[in-house]
């Protein structure tokens, strides 16, 4: 029977209080709306700013479900819906594209308005689909993918091939374009250059294989983590460095190294003190810093005045400036067509009902990425 038109029962991973761990409930979810669609949730990757909300370092309204990594099948459409039809497979976008907005008419940004506005993690008409116990539970920044069923809004879903691995390509709804975007599209690094990149996680070693597809001639791994080396150069390091290798600080290492500054450099861990190194790790007459890591919103960031009285480039990056609908499916087609290799980057695939020990294994540093299904 249909289950068009009707609310879902399904499993979910909510998170009822920070610094506790997920609870695995059975969630009622409704049918959607005008301009939402329902998406069955095939996989879903575990990003590093899910465990900012955990820890309490991204403020979000709670009971929430948590997740903004996946791709799925749609089960159903609301009216108006047209980009979209029931059966197709596609990928949920974290950072929507209104396509009307001032920022989505500009090709230099692709913050969609849509992204403030949905501060409350409500759906369009302020309300959840999602109840759980009597209560409503909110979706993290309007996706919550750490569900069976999730309803989202039009502008934060894209079709993709339908081909397409979901356990694979989920990914590139948030780490792997992040990463990736941040070398080809906010960097624009250019072939023969030299790219520093510090933290080897999933979205760090995307930022190497993106700075490897620029055409980067040396590109230097920088991580405390040992163990991540090997990968790092599976993806296209030329190079990796712990920084604690060293008794001068790791960029007068890095400034020797390259005789005079990387051209590159890109700030993964989301440590606001490592974005005055990395930074500082640029060449002083043209070299380029962008910050991709998470840093919560009210931490300041200390930086000596004297790094500016330079040609150095100090910028950041969301999604890596992808204009989500329009290009994200692109990257799934190129993904598909073998212009890049997502397979590195998960090393463990694990059931939902598992996804306390798939934040524990990201903490403790033990998997580059985490994927879960239903």
């Amino acid at each position: 029977m249909s289950t068009a038109g009707k609310a879902i029962k399904c499993k979910a991973a909510v998170l009822w209080e920070t610094h506790k761990p997920f609870s695995i409930e059975e969630i009622e979810v409704a049918p959607p709306k005008a301009h939402e669609v329902r998406i069955k949730m095939v996989a879903t990757g575990v990003c590093r700013s899910d465990d900012h909300v955990i820890s309490g370092n991204f403020v979000t309204p709670l009971p929430a479900v948590l997740g903004h990594e996946g791709a799925g099948i749609v089960e159903s459409v609301g009216e108006g819906v047209t980009s979209v039809k029931p059966g197709d497979k596609v990928i949920i976008l974290c950072l929507p594209q209104c396509g009307e907005c001032n920022t989505c008419l500009n090709s230099k940004n692709n913050i969609c308005k849509e992204v403030r506005l949905s501060g409350t993690h409500l759906t369009s008409e302020g309300n959840s689909r999602i109840t759980c116990k009597g209560k409503i539970v909110y979706q993290y920044i309007t996706t919550g993918t750490f569900s069976e069923y999730i309803v989202i809004k039009e502008i934060s879903v894209a079709k993709i091939d339908e081909g397409a691995l979901l356990e694979k390509v989920c990914i590139i709804g948030c780490g792997f374009a992040t990463g990736f975007g941040a070398a080809i599209n906010s960097a624009k690094v250019t072939p023969g250059s030299t790219c520093a990149v510090f933290g080897l996680g999933g979205v760090g070693l995307s930022v190497i294989i993106g700075c490897k597809t620029a055409g980067a001639a040396r590109i230097i791994g920088v991580d405390t983590n040992k163990d991540r080396f090997a990968k790092a150069k599976t993806v296209g390091a030329t190079e990796c460095i712990d920084p604690r290798d060293f008794e001068k600080p790791i960029q007068k290492v890095l400034f020797d190294m390259m005789n005079g500054g990387v051209d590159f450099c890109f700030e993964v861990t989301g440590n606001p003190e490592t974005v005055e190194t990395a930074l500082a790790s640029c060449h002083k007459d043209h070299g380029v810093c962008v910050i991709v890591g998470s840093i919560a919103s009210w931490v300041q960031i200390n930086i000596s005045s004297q790094l500016f009285f330079s040609g150095r480039t100090l910028k950041g990056s969301v999604l890596g400036g992808w204009k989500t609908k329009d290009e994200i499916p692109k990257l799934v087609s190129d993904c598909m067509a073998k212009k890049f290799n997502l397979d590195p980057l998960i090393t463990h695939t694990l059931t939902l009902d598992k996804v306390n020990e798939a934040i524990q294994l990201m903490k403790n540093g033990q998997c580059i990425r985490c994927v879960l299904l239903p």
